[in-house]
């Protein structure tokens, strides 16, 4: 099948390489020629224009960073959907607000486009391992379609109903992996009021009933500090998404709101990511 990928960053990289490896013409969007230059020579198809990269295609993906993105990418005249032909499938993987997964299916129903809110759980070495978490919203027919071009580099794929819903359970999901990250930290303050060390008390709690995939990450990254400063910024992002979601809905965010307003998170989690780059700067 012809692909167009939207967001060759850390992401989308692997993504086009698992994709290419199992047989399908992936052509990337990369609009600054020096960049493009240095894709190409790494063994990329890369197109200047949205227009030629999606015009051919029978799927475009979309791994962009932020919500805004999405949406400059994707809609208006000079978007994705508007260059797409009838018929050919948008798969879009940023995380982002739900309302912005309806506008893109709304608009690509307009012009006979299908549309997968295709929200993702992992990193690089996950897509590379062909192991990364889809919770898909959108036609469940069409998802059954695209199944086996998701599958070159993912697994579970999860159908979660409408359009909007991947994005939900990813916000959701989002927020509890930032609060239990939270508790964590808390657990080592806790432990050091005690006299134990913070690397014997990871290393501990990862054998007991306590333990989880967030405190994997924690242990994993050596120090509370040093996690934190790698993933504090994108966190915050989350969180900001998640507040926002959830105000415009009504809904209350309950003992995880709490969690996340917390001083564990909020100056030891959040704004770590701040303190990092300030540092690297001086």
């Amino acid at each position: 099948m012809r692909i167009g990928l939207i967001g060759p960053g850390r992401m989308g990289r692997p993504m086009a390489d698992r994709l290419a490896a199992a047989g399908h013409e992936v052509t990337v969007l990369v609009r600054r020629p020096q960049a493009r230059t240095a894709a190409e020579a790494e063994g990329l198809t890369c197109a200047a224009t949205m227009a030629a990269t999606v015009r051919d295609a029978d799927a475009v993906f979309v791994v962009v960073l932020r919500d805004e993105q999405v949406r400059s990418v994707c809609l208006g005249p000079d978007g994705a959907i508007a260059a797409m032909r009838p018929g050919a499938t948008l798969v879009q993987h940023t995380t982002s607000a739900p309302a912005t997964a309806e506008l893109l299916a709304e608009a690509g129903a307009d012009r006979g486009i299908g549309v997968l809110d295709a929200a993702l759980s992992g990193g690089p070495h996950d897509i590379a391992a062909g192991r990364l978490t889809l919770w898909v919203g959108g036609d469940e027919t069409l998802l059954e379609q695209t199944r086996p071009l998701l599958a070159t580099y993912a697994a579970p794929i999860m159908f979660v109903g409408a359009a909007g819903n991947g994005q939900r359970v990813k916000l959701v999901n989002n927020a509890l992996f930032v609060a239990q990250v939270g508790l964590a930290v808390d657990a080592v303050r806790l432990a050091g009021s005690l006299g134990i060390e913070e690397q014997a008390i990871l290393a501990a709690l990862q054998h007991g009933s306590g333990a989880g995939r967030a405190l994997g990450v924690v242990a994993g990254g050596g120090t509370v500090e040093a996690v934190a400063g790698r993933l504090g910024a994108l966190m915050r992002k989350d969180v900001t998404v998640v507040r926002e979601v959830a105000r415009g809905a009504g809904a209350d965010l309950g003992i995880l709101g709490t969690v996340l307003s917390s001083d564990a998170v909020e100056k030891k989690v959040l704004s770590a990511g701040d303190r990092l780059a300030i540092e690297q700067a001086e």
